[in-house]
């Protein structure tokens, strides 16, 4: 008798116990992990779980309810992204998705969340179409969109003359969505500026002669200030641009922002101008203080581009169900349409029509004096405000 009283002590404390993590927010955070996007992927795994902690105070628990996140590898496969989406929908039964690295895959996962009626906050991913003719209601974006990018770097091209571009983008929906949102940018904010050539290489691609050769031949006799700019992600292709000495046409590069041990090689090109999306020493905020002292801290480095991306997220997370008082789907919408929120590079705003976050963008110049990890110096923050960014229609 004793023994089956402690058999049914010990099932209701099961029961009990497992009433309580059905409670949990349950989080699934989908990244690239394998690939060349690898680092992108882990500072984004990193400054996401930086982030809960930091805005939970260390409790990781949001009104009570523990906070438990499933991080997926889709190693840049978007076919493996969308099935990972799926299984963390239907099987794991995740209140919600964070995800993904690559664009390609992000546009796979898209219609998941559709299809699951959940929210899937997009970071880093930056195709324009993710929020734009893509776009469906469960759809929230931190990170950064290709015209975001594009209006920072064209911020960056001066103002007063004419600009001749030549421009070289990764061969993917990055790249192109990212030279298209360039040109539109410049016409724009900067209608002096035009490009005249565009050229498109694998990430994989070791030799950039051709596509070096053919550029310069459409710059070299244009008059006014000539420029190649770039559109790239992983190991960047300027340092062989320099090698095959574009100065002899009296041509200028402008690389955009990168992460750290890419932006270090950079050093001795002072003068260099860009713009960013995140630079650790620009914002001053209390939750970039925080970031930067501990991080340094865990890491012996400053925070980086796509760290800073993944605290965005996580308070995305955090404010999003604090406002909506839990985790039920439309809630969280109502919640989130319009919603400001700060993080580490200053306030984020999903805007309501297409749930992109508005937020300010960097532009800057490398230091004549530049070291690793202190190489930037900042020209100007780049209002949301002053940022003509579209609403894209969707199809």
């Amino acid at each position: 008798m004793n023994h089956l009283r402690n058999v049914l002590l010990a099932g209701a404390a099961f029961a009990s116990s497992s009433a309580a993590t059905a409670q949990d927010i349950k989080i699934c955070l989908i990244a690239g992990k394998t690939g060349p996007l690898e680092a992108y992927a882990k500072q984004t795994e990193v400054g996401f779980m930086m982030g809960l902690e930091h805005l939970t105070k260390g409790s990781m628990a949001i009104n009570g309810r523990k906070i438990q996140v499933l991080v997926k590898d889709d190693q840049l496969k978007p076919d493996r992204g969308k099935a990972l989406l799926e299984e963390c929908y239907n099987d794991d039964k995740v209140d919600l998705a964070v995800g993904s690295t690559g664009s390609p895959v992000a546009l796979a996962m898209l219609p998941v969340a559709e299809d699951a009626k959940k929210i899937l906050i997009v970071e880093p991913a930056v195709a324009d179409s993710i929020t734009g003719d893509k776009r469906n209601r469960y759809i929230f974006r931190t990170g950064r969109s290709s015209y975001q990018d594009a209006l920072a770097a064209a911020a960056s091209i001066p103002a007063n003359e004419d600009v001749t571009i030549g421009m070289l983008g990764l061969d993917t929906a990055f790249g192109r969505d990212g030279v298209k949102a360039y040109k539109d940018a410049l016409a724009a904010i900067r209608p002096r500026a035009k490009v005249v050539a565009e050229e498109y290489a694998a990430g994989n691609t070791a030799d950039f002669a051709p596509f070096a050769e053919r550029l310069f031949g459409a710059l070299k006799d244009k008059p006014g200030k000539r420029i190649i700019g770039f559109i790239w992600a992983g190991a960047h292709p300027m340092a062989k641009f320099v090698d095959m000495k574009p100065d002899r046409f009296n041509i200028a590069l402008a690389p955009g922002g990168n992460i750290l041990p890419a932006m270090n090689a950079w050093k001795q090109f002072a003068g260099t101008e860009g713009g960013i999306y995140y630079y650790h020493d620009f914002p001053k905020n209390p939750q970039n203080d925080w970031l930067r002292v501990e991080y340094q801290k865990r890491h012996n480095a400053p925070p980086d581009f796509f760290v800073a991306g993944g605290f965005a997220a996580a308070s995305a997370v955090f404010h999003g169900i604090t406002k909506a008082g839990g985790t039920e789907t439309e809630k969280l919408i109502t919640a989130m349409e319009g919603m400001s929120f700060e993080t580490p590079k200053g306030p984020m705003t999903f805007r309501k029509e297409d749930h992109q976050a508005l937020q300010d963008m960097y532009h800057w110049r490398i230091k004549k004096d530049a070291k690793d990890n202190d190489l930037l110096e900042l020209v100007t923050t780049i209002p949301a405000k002053d940022m003509p960014l579209p609403i894209i229609e969707k199809k």
